[in-house]
């Protein structure tokens, strides 16, 4: 009886050893197929190139002294401003528009620095105006008339490349994607997600909350959506929330834009001036603008942040962190600015390409698919009329990927890993049955040996 059950115990175990491989070997190749074919996937740069790409490589072609930035006009053209006839014809050689100027961008960018390097003044703010040939520095209601004229000696010793203007509403942080979050320091919404190929993150505005904030789905607090775990701030401003569950869950591709809906993001690209760009956000929702500068410097309240892109497209608190997009093509995530929805106001954005490079990670975008053309890196390569949010898709709760158990975790198409395990421990529970198979063939030959020869 007992070698009886000893055989049932061996066969049972082979047994199971055998599905287990099998399992594990279907476990994988799903896992291979879905990475081929569905899930998201991080973001790459291969789009074909757009007039705003176009812009830029041509001035990057001819160099800081013979160009003062490019942009995109209503008619979705490529225009490059230049100093001179010569370099013009070769813009236009190159099918492109040349706009002769004043100033190269090294004139441009000497002023920039020059005021960089006086005093703070919070609520000022200055950017590139490629279109105007200047860098525009403005001021808010709450800067005071000592200050402004203290300003404008500055500017005045730089020169004409310099302009000054006044500007209704006060520069502040939008405090308080476009799905909501809340900490104790306040509310902002989810930008986009990103990973770092281990573990899924929210990229939100650096303001938010400093490392260790926690942040929650809900004013209950019975919904933990994550930990911040870098932020930038001021200087920059992005910061990274990770996922209590470390997964991003279903719908990390998507971006709220209210009611349900959601808009598919499927790239990302560096703005362009004159492009019209579209923000959501968890209190005022979805809201279009376009791209007036560059590399804008604002003096908050907070702190100096620099490297922005200034729109027209209005925020209001609790904005802070949401997305910028256009065409599904990720652009960054709201840091401040002037105004509300009602009145209208200038916003300022942190650029998603530079806070990915510094933060090491890539956004998560929706996969291509043989049915879908590869998307273009900007939006700015049609007329600003034909430009749209992107692809519709439904919203999904980002705090569903908190309530992932260990079974669906086993059965995650994404995850390799657990069906690699299945495998190795299949592998050696075969090994294991034959090893004692083979070891108990040979006491009992011993036995029978020494019994025969006494």
């Amino acid at each position: 009886m007992r070698h009886a059950r000893r055989r049932v115990i061996r066969r049972v175990t082979r047994l199971a050893a055998v599905g287990g491989l099998l399992l594990g070997g279907a476990m994988v190749t799903q896992a291979a197929m879905a990475s081929d074919s569905s899930g998201t996937s991080a973001a790459t740069l291969s789009a074909p190139q757009t007039p705003a790409d176009k812009g830029s490589a041509l001035v990057a072609k001819l160099g800081s002294a013979r160009t003062a930035g490019s942009w995109v006009d209503t008619g979705g053209r490529t225009v490059v401003a230049v100093t001179d006839e010569k370099t013009a014809a070769e813009v236009k050689k190159a099918g492109a528009e040349a706009k002769v100027v004043r100033y190269n961008m090294n004139v441009l960018n000497s002023a920039a620095t020059t005021l960089s390097s006086a005093p703070k003044v919070p609520g000022t703010a200055w950017a590139m105006d490629y279109r105007n040939n200047r860098v525009l520095v403005e001021a808010d209601s709450s800067v005071s008339a000592t200050a402004w004229n203290a300003m404008k000696k500055v500017a005045s010793g730089i020169g004409a490349s310099v302009q000054m203007q006044r500007t209704e509403g006060k520069f502040t942080t939008r405090i308080n994607g476009a799905q909501p979050i809340l900490s104790t320091g306040g509310r902002c919404s989810a930008g986009f997600n990103v990973t770092d190929g281990t573990n899924d993150f929210i990229l939100t505005a650096g303001h938010c909350g400093p490392v260790g904030s926690i942040w929650f789905a809900n004013n209950q607090g019975d919904q933990q959506l994550g930990k911040t775990v870098s932020d930038n701030f001021p200087g920059s401003d992005f910061s990274l929330v990770q996922y209590a569950s470390g997964s991003a869950g279903d719908g990390a591709d998507v971006v709220a834009i209210g009611n349900g809906s959601g808009v598919t993001i499927t790239g990302l690209a560096d703005a362009a001036v004159g492009e019209k760009v579209f923000r959501s956000g968890s209190t005022s929702g979805l809201h279009d603008g376009e791209v007036t500068a560059l590399n804008a410097t604002v003096n908050y309240p907070e702190g100096t942040v620099t490297g922005l892109i200034q729109t027209t497209v209005c925020a209001e608190p609790g904005d802070s962190g949401g997305p910028l997009f256009a065409n599904g093509i990720a652009l960054g995530v709201t840091s401040g600015g002037s105004g509300d929805c009602t009145a209208g106001g200038t916003t300022f954005f942190q650029p998603l390409t530079k806070a990915l490079a510094a933060l090491n990670v890539k956004l998560l975008v929706a996969p291509k698919t043989a049915a879908s053309p590869a998307p273009s890196a900007s939006a700015a390569g049609a007329a600003a009329g034909s430009v749209t949010p992107g692809t519709s898709a439904p919203a999904t709760n980002t705090t569903a990927a908190g309530s992932t158990t260990l079974a669906s975790r086993l059965t995650d198409p994404k995850n390799v890993g657990p069906g690699l395990l299945v495998i190795a421990g299949s592998l050696i529970a075969l090994v294991a049955t034959r090893w004692i198979r083979a070891e108990q063939d040979r006491k009992a030959f011993q036995r029978h040996y020494s019994a025969m020869w006494g």
